[in-house]
């Protein structure tokens, strides 16, 4: 009985290194395990391009750029948000008096907008600051510097909005400046935050940048001639929030905005001014829109702007958003029934030295 254990034994270590030896010959040198983890990682991609393939298959597929767009933009809203970016170097070094700043306003609006920028942010830019209207208005022009009645219409019309933005741009062009930037008369612009990133460009290369109202590109048609139209998708950055273009890319655009060629171009998409910049700069130049979250419109909620981040942001607005008062929502030296669009309150969080702030303000 011993002898048969003995054998049993001796045969189960023989067959355990024979095995051991079979694995040896048989495993490639290296690293298997990084090497099978790489091979069911390139595998795990293959099946979920292949199940999103089918996805859209199953759903009738991608029926246009807009539905592509679309779809892209509802996932870029559930992925959590990326870490802001440090900011950047600066490439050259300006001054407010390089910066052409365009306030396009209507006559109407003189007293009940524009004396409120007059009394905040353009009072300590007053150079670099050019009032675009449409109609004369001698009490403007003693408390402005630069007033430039376009004899455009008052209407809030395509025709009339793309007018006054073909006076703005010929404007600035004459100018010499290097930076060209556009705002509305319901707009608060921090010209320090507006000249510190303007700074991080070239004004020679072509920069567009600006903020977006839409979550995809705007889709127009292109008159080709009298019986054809083109389809064309492109970005552009509202008017509402403001925008600015380098005085490279402004050069470029002449063809098509120069010398009344704007009101063409627009007539030739159908779209109002905002919409024509973004056409001729995306669709015809090819330069693509650089978005800022440190624009903001009155189509946005600005109580979600941080209180903690209002100094840094370039432009600001207030208006009406789904049928409720829209504004920077802080404590300053005004109440809201003082002070409804907060301009006074961010002028005085800003530059607290200025005259009729109240001192020792807790914001």
């Amino acid at each position: 009985m011993l002898k048969s254990c003995g054998r049993k034994l001796l045969l189960s270590l023989v067959g355990s290194m024979f095995t051991c030896l079979l694995v040896l010959m048989v495993e490639p040198p290296g690293r298997p395990g990084l090497a099978r983890g790489e091979a069911g990682g390139a595998q795990r991609a293959l099946q979920s391009l292949g199940a999103a393939g089918q996805a859209a298959q199953g759903s009738g597929g991608l029926r246009s750029f807009a539905d592509y767009f679309g779809r892209l933009s509802r996932a870029r809203r559930e992925v959590p948000a990326a870490p802001p970016s440090p900011p950047r170097p600066p490439a050259e070094d300006i001054s407010p008096r390089d910066v052409f700043i365009a306030v396009k306003t209507t006559k109407k609006f003189h007293k009940a907008r524009l004396e409120l920028l007059l009394d905040t942010w353009i009072s300590r830019n007053r150079d670099m600051t050019f009032i675009f209207t449409d109609g004369e208005d001698e009490e403007l022009k003693k408390q402005a510097r630069n007033v430039i009645n376009t004899n455009c219409s008052a209407a809030h019309s395509r025709q009339a909005l793309s007018c006054k933005m073909a006076v703005e741009y010929d404007k600035f062009i004459e100018s010499g400046r290097k930076w060209f930037c556009h705002v509305d008369d319901d707009n608060y612009v921090n010209v320090r935050m507006l000249v510190k990133l303007l700074s991080s460009y070239p004004h020679t290369q072509d920069i567009y940048i600006g903020k977006p109202s839409l979550d995809r590109p705007i889709q127009a048609t292109e008159r080709i001639s009298e019986n054809k139209m083109h389809p064309v998708h492109f970005w552009f950055a509202t008017g509402g929030a403001g925008f600015c273009i380098s005085r490279g890319l402004a050069l470029k655009m002449s063809p098509w905005a120069s010398g009344g060629h704007f009101m063409s171009t627009a007539e030739k998409i159908r779209l109002p001014d905002d919409c024509t910049i973004g056409y001729i700069i995306e669709s015809v130049l090819g330069v693509k829109l650089i978005r800022s979250n440190l624009f903001h419109s009155h189509l946005e909620n600005l109580h979600q702007v941080p209180k903690t981040e209002i100094h840094k942001q370039v432009t600001l607005s207030y208006g009406m958003f789904e049928n409720k008062r829209n504004s920077i929502h802080m404590k300053g030296a005004f109440s809201v029934e003082e002070d409804p669009s907060r301009f006074r309150s961010v002028h005085c969080l800003l530059y607290p030295d200025t005259p009729w702030c109240p001192a020792n303000v807790v914001y």
